[in-house]
């Protein structure tokens, strides 16, 4: 029988900072196989965003078809840790190491629970190694090889770490979109003294931020909270200091809720910044739209195992970042359920032991509840 805690430290061992390969599948695949599943592992993708490893793992044929998605890649260590980022730290009932929640622990949760869960319907496991970095070649093209393999579950639970203060108080059923924007604002460079001869376009900028920082973009919606726009770049780059720049360019960060579309914000902010420099390039990129899985089917049957096991009644929220469940909801019903997010992406992250081993026991109520005959 899989031994959760060792599952995640062999996962925690693979150093794996985005994007993944290797290592940290082989652990994986070596746990998939013996419980009967076909494993699928392919790169795909060139620099600068590739290349990215990718795994898919199915179990059965027939009846309903529950999938599992997550990502064992990682954000790098940083600085100040206690023990080593990719050494598995066991000391006061926490497993420390980089990935323990965010979100090797998860996956090794799953994984463990399959045998303690009815052998009956289908699995499927959706493993990338880019949810932390462009996820340009991730789950995007996971995705794609489903659709070429005729592969449609009917739910999919993403072990991202929802939880708040207690494992199991808050499930994720939507997320906020996110799209970033950058702004040039082209000038003519000259000296100082003669103003008259150049065109300094940071006061351009300057004007332009300020417009978009006072912009007021919705008070939220009924599953949302409130869009919110912050500035998170400014650039001169001018080391001379009696020369008027030649450019200027600022970075915007905008999360939105259902009320707008990552493209009608990127046409609004272009508009104020068009209003006071005609010439400056926008250029948005957007990383996924707002979407909402309705309260239903899948949030009952996730929410009835939590309670089972906790006593806990978890809240249904669309708070918090984008993940991978942006690409997904477009395949099928998709929620979010994993362990507490206090730790993740910080020096020592850590897990309590008592977590992984209820998280594993909450993952096997899922599978036994997703996948019983219908």
């Amino acid at each position: 029988m899989l031994d959760v805690l060792r599952l995640a430290g062999d996962l925690i061992a693979a150093d794996s900072v985005t994007p993944a390969r290797g290592q940290v599948f082989d652990v994986l695949e070596a746990a998939l196989v013996p419980l009967g599943f076909a494993v699928e592992r392919f790169v795909v993708g060139d620099a600068p965003d590739g290349p990215v490893e990718n795994l898919l793992a199915t179990r059965g044929d027939t009846g309903p078809h529950l999938a599992f998605a997550g990502h064992v890649d990682v954000v790098p260590p940083g600085e100040g840790w206690t023990a080593g980022p990719f050494v598995p730290d066991v000391r006061g009932g926490m497993l420390h190491g980089r990935g323990a929640v965010d979100m090797k622990g998860a996956i090794a949760a799953f994984v463990a629970a399959i045998p303690h869960a009815p052998a009956t319907g289908r699995l499927t496991l959706i493993i990338t190694g880019d949810e932390e970095g462009p996820a340009t070649f991730g789950t995007v093209a996971l995705i794609e090889r489903m659709r070429a393999r005729g592969l449609a579950p009917d739910m999919c639970v993403v072990g991202e770490p929802t939880s708040v203060a207690a494992l199991g108080d808050m499930v994720k059923v939507g997320r906020r979109g996110s799209v970033n924007i950058w702004i040039e604002v082209p000038g003519r460079q000259g000296h100082v003294a003669y103003p008259h001869l150049a065109d300094n376009p940071i006061p351009r900028l300057v004007a332009i931020l300020r417009d978009l920082d006072a912009l007021v973009l919705d008070d939220g919606s009924d599953w949302f909270q409130p869009s919110n726009l912050e500035i998170t770049d400014i650039t001169v780059g001018n080391p001379a200091t009696n020369v008027i720049p030649a450019r200027a360019s600022a970075r915007i960060s905008i999360r939105f809720n259902d009320r707008h579309s990552g493209a009608g914000l990127a046409q609004r902010v272009a508009a104020i910044v068009h209003a006071h420099a005609p010439e400056a390039v926008v250029t948005p990129r957007i990383s996924g739209e707002a979407f909402l899985t309705e309260p239903g089917a899948l949030s009952a049957l996730v929410s009835a195992a939590i309670e089972a096991e906790t006593g806990i009644v978890p809240e249904l929220s669309t708070t918090g970042g984008t993940s991978d469940a942006r690409f997904l909801r477009a395949v099928c019903p998709v929620v979010e359920f994993g362990l507490l997010n206090a730790t993740m992406h910080k020096a020592d992250e850590a897990v309590a032991i008592a977590d992984l081993e209820q998280l594993t026991r909450i993952y096997a109520g899922i599978i036994t509840r997703a996948l019983a005959p219908r």
